[in-house]
């Protein structure tokens, strides 16, 4: 082995060692936490707490008539799987700004099968294939551009719809 690749070896083994320590030190841990949990993004943080987190904050608008709300469908596809149409008010898809600064009443929606997120939704309708046999909730929350949780006078804006799947 040649002395730079042995010393840059040497180099990763220490400083990956010293990083281990301080962070350690600071409290740091490999539990993290559930991404998928609302409880901890956002609804019991104050603004500073929310401002500061590593994730994106979750963005809280007045109620009125203007704020967003959410409906949700689900139906049987006649050939395989289900039809989820989502159908949010005061609320638009924008995904030429996904990942961009939130700009309130745009973004788009993370969809669950029973509490595990299936992925971004950027439109009114998703098909679904085959979903697991027994009682099974699908849940659609409206997400600002930021990918923060969308949050009407504290509360989730979220909808939900359980089918008995045979």
């Amino acid at each position: 082995m040649s002395r730079p690749l042995a010393l840059f070896a040497i180099g990763l083994v220490f400083g990956g060692a010293a990083g281990f320590v301080v962070a350690a030190g600071n409290g740091v841990t490999f539990e993290g936490h559930d991404h998928n949990d609302p409880a901890q993004h956002g609804s019991g943080e104050s603004h500073a707490e929310m401002t500061s987190h590593d994730h994106a904050a979750a963005v809280n608008l007045p109620a009125g008539e203007n704020a967003p709300g959410l409906e949700v469908k689900l139906t049987k596809d006649p050939m395989a799987g289900w039809n989820l149409q989502v159908m949010p008010q005061n609320f638009r898809f924008s995904p030429e700004n996904a990942s961009k600064q939130d700009v309130d009443g745009e973004g788009h929606a993370h969809v669950y099968i029973n509490g595990t997120k299936l992925g971004r939704l950027y439109g009114n309708w998703l098909h679904i294939g085959e979903l697991p046999k027994g009682d099974v909730e699908v849940k659609v929350s409206l997400n600002a551009n930021s990918h923060s949780a969308l949050l009407v006078d504290g509360a989730l804006v979220e909808a939900s719809v359980t089918v008995q799947v045979d």
